[in-house]
């Protein structure tokens, strides 16, 4: 079952959370340097675990991570890193903390380069997924195919997000026209 089926399953009213994340978010453009940082923080925290846990801890990552405020979690210390990892609202993964706090300050020195991290995202497109991998694995940590791959289909970059007899497809691409 594609993850189109599934949501395209769920009743308009279920709370569920993935019907409204693919109904309204996944594949969509993005262009919010904070959103795209949020969407890279929660693909590299679901590595080995589900989607839908995810979703549903979106709210405490949002608060553990100051709403994603780029410049602050490049700022956290091993203050900030003791309290994410005692926080059980999102995953405690030392390397993944890690990650998340290296990649923001990635992210600071390629807003100072290209103005935003999606201009740095557009300066690079379009590339092949294996291409976008090495290329996310020169810069940030905790990528693989699998984030990478996710990542870039969740905010437009890569193809693939929904499946061409999806609804949410058409609106996509009238966005895109």
């Amino acid at each position: 079952m594609s993850y189109c089926d599934l949501a395209n399953a769920l009743p308009d009213n279920t709370d569920n959370p993935n019907k409204h994340y693919h109904d309204h978010e996944y594949g969509f453009p993005v262009s919010d340097d904070r959103i795209l940082f949020e969407r890279l923080v929660l693909e590299i925290n679901q590595a080995g675990l589900s989607w839908t846990l995810m979703l549903k801890k979106r709210p405490a990552f949002q608060a553990a991570y100051r709403g994603f405020d780029i410049a602050a979690v490049a700022a956290f210390d091993d203050t900030d890193r003791a309290r994410l990892l005692a926080d059980a609202g999102i995953i405690r993964n030392r390397l993944k903390i890690n990650a998340a706090i290296h990649n923001a300050q990635q992210i600071i020195a390629l807003q100072r380069e290209y103005g935003s991290f999606k201009n740095w995202l557009d300066a690079h497109h379009p590339r092949s997924k294996d291409e976008w991998v090495k290329l996310f694995k020169k810069q940030f940590k905790f990528m693989g195919g699998e984030i990478v791959g996710e990542f870039l289909m969740s905010t437009g970059y890569l193809a693939g997000a929904h499946d061409a007899s999806c609804p949410v497809a058409e609106k996509i691409r009238a966005q895109l026209k």
